[in-house]
């Protein structure tokens, strides 16, 4: 492997960290009142809403360190399939008004963390390259 190997999973880990951490940290800040109705709707137990704090913050920002990355993708990826499910399903077959999908965000935050769960962290993460989980 290569130095830009490394340089583009640094690229792509902080990426998907970031910005899926800043929507973890606005419901931090708003709360998750429509998360709870949705899984409630759904005949989930409520508590399972709180389930977005570990998809949406915990996994993205150790995602960023490059600390159990490959677990904390998976995470990230179950954490979309979820919200996909509760909250777009409706949406999966649609195209905005300039072609493109609906559900562009999602997917990209759902198929980043499969990407980085399948190539892992690299050389440039805490956990480094050969670490467990990376």
């Amino acid at each position: 492997m290569n130095h830009y190997d490394d340089i583009g999973k640094l690229i792509l880990r902080l990426s998907v960290g970031i910005l899926l951490l800043m929507h973890g940290l606005f419901k931090l800040m708003h709360g998750i009142a429509g998360i709870s109705a949705l899984v409630q709707a759904n005949g989930w137990p409520v508590w399972m809403a709180y389930g977005v704090f570990i998809g949406e913050i915990i996994a993205p920002a150790l995602l960023i360190l490059g600390l159990l990355t490959r677990a904390s993708a998976v995470v990230i990826v179950l954490n979309m399939l979820i919200a996909v499910y509760l909250a777009h399903s409706h949406q999966l077959f649609h195209l905005t008004k300039s072609g493109g999908w609906l559900l562009e965000l999602q997917g990209l935050y759902l198929f980043g963390a499969l990407a980085i769960a399948l190539l892992g962290a690299g050389r440039f993460s805490v956990g480094g390259a050969r670490g467990r989980m990376n």
